[in-house]
């Protein structure tokens, strides 16, 4: 089978957070800047607290926080407290130095952490819990719903979005492309709904969100190029072109429907 080669985005992305060229792809991709690396659009980021039924109150679990930018507008705006876990060194000391410069380190604590290893909270510890286009990259998806579950409350809401889920058919140089950015795991129709439900969840809802991510691809695309002398003074030329590859990639397999992106929300 073909492979294509490793192609590094988070190291790249998180490492140089601070940079002016990767701010301004941020912006003319997401119309803000988070500190963004997924698929989720201004639009869909603003309605995640009342999917989640998120209050002051709130006490809130992140897997996959990136960069920290997104816990860390849901604390400012909320004044809920939110535990985030990434298993990447830059995204942790990134969203750290951040939350102590925005006086929010009481509300937010950014730990590095697998989540594919069992999450280092008591039971009953969250009152809701999400995560946004990482649940793809973590084996054995089973067994962390069910340390999910078992970490929130009676009651407790879950969010994730899964960019994988098989519609069509798919080369083994496609998969290859859109798998050169790091470990991916691959879904077929309704085997997220039937694991969260193995895991003792209640599904709320699965809703078809390709189209974000099909947007998001091609503003991302398109802003990298825009800047392309510049990414490539960092990136190194290889890396650069493997990058706007893996976004061809996306964004021609959601348009033409053959990946889908789904948003899930269950309850405990």
């Amino acid at each position: 089978m073909a492979t294509a080669p490793k192609i590094d985005l988070y190291n790249s992305a998180y490492s140089n957070y601070a940079t002016e060229v990767y701010r301004r792809v941020r912006i003319a991709t997401y119309g803000e800047d988070l500190g963004q690396t997924s698929w989720v659009t201004a639009e869909e980021g603003a309605h995640i607290p009342e999917l989640l039924g998120l209050t002051r109150q709130s006490v809130v679990l992140e897997i996959g926080c990136g960069s920290g930018r997104f816990a860390l507008r849901l604390a400012e705006q909320l004044q809920c407290r939110i535990s985030a876990l990434d298993v990447n060194d830059h995204a942790i000391a990134t969203a750290n130095g951040m939350a102590r410069e925005q006086g929010l380190d009481a509300l937010v604590g950014f730990q590095k952490v697998d989540a594919s290893e069992p999450l280092p909270f008591p039971d009953a510890s969250f009152d809701a819990a999400f995560s946004n286009d990482v649940m793809c990259h973590i084996p054995s998806r089973l067994a962390v719903m069910r340390e999910l579950f078992r970490v929130l409350k009676p009651g407790g809401r879950l969010l994730f979005s899964d960019a994988l889920v098989i519609a069509g058919a798919i080369s083994h140089q496609e998969v290859a492309t859109r798998s050169s950015i790091g470990q991916y795991i691959f879904s077929p129709p309704g085997e997220n709904e039937k694991l969260l439900r193995e895991a003792g969840f209640d599904v709320i809802s699965a809703s078809d969100t390709t189209v974000n991510c099909k947007l998001i691809a091609g503003r991302w695309r398109v802003a990298r190029q825009q800047r392309q002398a510049d990414l490539i003074k960092i990136e190194g030329s290889e890396n650069f072109h493997g990058l706007q590859r893996f976004l061809a990639s996306v964004q021609i397999l959601t348009h033409e429907r053959r990946l889908l992106r789904m948003l899930y929300v269950a309850s405990r």
